[in-house]
């Protein structure tokens, strides 16, 4: 089987946002999606997006996607690439889908010389954390994420 990717267009939309649950589903995480599938044609394909996307194809077929935008590493003094969400239908796994969506992404960053290409993983998901490891993608354990989101979010805007 071959494996393309391309970058998402409008038509990928519906497309995208069955992904995101598709993610969300799999890490357990469904009843935390807000989004709908309009917002995900709003931000990825209006007037001036800030978050982009590639699809995974097998033989034509949409099998996988990686979301992303740019960061900033003040210590690099350079953008970088955040992959926001990383998904790969179970049945296409190990045909090199999501390989393919690390690999354009890396080759982005190396020919837009872009610092680095940073993700998180869930410290459950040891598939993911294995396949990660075989790319040579270090892990950051020094660091923990932090989130202000909902009322914490609003009580600090005030």
């Amino acid at each position: 089987m071959r494996v393309t990717v391309r970058p998402a267009s409008r038509a990928d939309a519906g497309l995208i946002y069955g992904f995101i649950r598709d993610l969300a589903e799999y890490e357990k995480l469904l009843h935390e999606v807000e989004a709908q599938a309009g917002d995900v044609e709003r931000d990825l394909f209006g007037e001036a997006p800030r978050v982009f996307c590639d699809i995974a194809e097998a033989d034509g077929e949409p099998v996988g996607f990686a979301l992303w935008f740019y960061n900033y590493s003040t210590f690099r003094g350079r953008h970088g690439i955040y992959l926001e969400d990383l998904f790969v239908k179970p049945e296409a796994r190990g045909l090199g889908a999501g390989k393919a969506l690390l690999r354009q992404l890396a080759r982005r960053c190396v020919a837009e010389g872009l610092g680095r290409l940073e993700w998180a993983v869930l410290d459950w998901n040891a598939p993911s954390i294995a396949f990660y490891d075989s790319l040579g993608a270090g892990a950051q354990d020094e660091w923990t994420v932090r989130r202000l989101d909902g009322e914490a979010l609003a009580r600090l805007a005030a």
